[in-house]
């Protein structure tokens, strides 16, 4: 039964994330991140990193797959940037950065130290 539900969840993340609203895509990608150990829901994965309709599309799936510190989501990500064009490759830079780096060079954090 609660293998069925996730697939269901899965299948109306993937519906949401062909929306023509970006909000809707980014929101798609975010959760479906979430859920990424299925096959159901690697290639709307892969299709919403590499959303050619937005870049904010691109960051937020990325990062919701990096935040999984695991292979699976990591896995995505890196076939999402073999393929990915310059612009893509450059927000998913950018997820990466966002969830893996310490701020350390912040002049704030260093006030403190």
């Amino acid at each position: 039964m609660v293998s069925d539900l996730r697939r269901a969840v899965v299948v109306t993340l993937g519906e949401l994330g062909r929306s023509d609203d970006w909000r809707d895509r980014a929101d798609a990608g975010h959760s479906l991140a979430e859920f990424a150990e299925m096959p159901e829901a690697v290639e709307p994965l892969l299709g919403l990193v590499l959303n050619r309709g937005d870049t904010f599309v691109t960051r937020r799936t990325a990062e919701g797959l990096l935040r999984r510190k695991d292979r699976v989501g990591l896995t995505i990500v890196a076939s999402a940037l073999a393929v990915a064009n310059d612009n893509h490759a450059d927000y998913i830079h950018v997820a990466i950065v966002d969830v893996f780096s310490i701020f350390s060079a912040c002049p704030t954090f260093q006030a403190w130290v």
